[in-house]
């Protein structure tokens, strides 16, 4: 009596979608080929741009375009990252923009940074701005890395510099506080 409703419950449970690929595999996407690695003693001198991930443990001077880039404690990057997704744990000259982001204790990045996710370990040295947007890899993100407001059309240019001096600072008087009243 209860073995047949058990059957079928372990039944429906192990089906497979129309597609006939199992639920968890079919929810997957995993990249098929094994990494490009730059070796420690490699030294590259131009850009690097690959389809698939990089892993660079090298130095790279140039910029670095890939699907999923990890950077290696020993490597150094002096140029632009653009891929999906960044694990840094070396060093990082210039700008980096990438859906997900992860700075590593041991990095040392020296850049703007544009995300869609990003994530900082204690320890991590980062100098620079980052910015949240919805889709960082796209061309009209490229003139964001420097964070330069846009300016819709029809509004006032910038403003000119003489007009941006400021007078001197005026002295503020001192603050004064009150006691604060405890108890009834």
């Amino acid at each position: 009596m209860f073995s047949s409703k058990s059957k079928q419950a372990a039944a429906a449970a192990t089906a497979t979608p129309a597609s006939g690929a199992p639920a968890s595999q079919a929810k997957r996407t995993t990249r098929s080929s094994a990494p490009s690695i730059i070796s420690a003693d490699l030294v590259v001198n131009g850009t690097l741009t690959s389809t698939g991930d990089i892993q660079i443990d090298g130095r790279v001077e140039g910029d670095v375009h890939s699907a999923g880039l990890v950077i290696g404690d020993k490597a150094f990057i002096h140029g632009e990252v653009l891929a999906e997704d960044v694990t840094v744990r070396g060093r990082v000259q210039g700008s980096i923009r990438a859906r997900k982001v992860f700075l590593a204790a041991t990095c040392h990045v020296e850049g703007n940074i544009l995300h869609e996710a990003f994530a900082v370990e204690t320890g991590a040295f980062f100098e620079g701005n980052c910015r949240h947007s919805d889709n960082p890899l796209a061309e009209e993100a490229r003139n964001l890395t420097g964070f330069e407001r846009k300016i819709p059309s029809g509004a006032p240019g910038p403003v000119a510099q003489s007009m941006v001096t400021a007078a001197p600072a005026q002295p503020r008087p001192a603050a004064t506080f009150a006691p604060l009243k405890t108890g009834a």
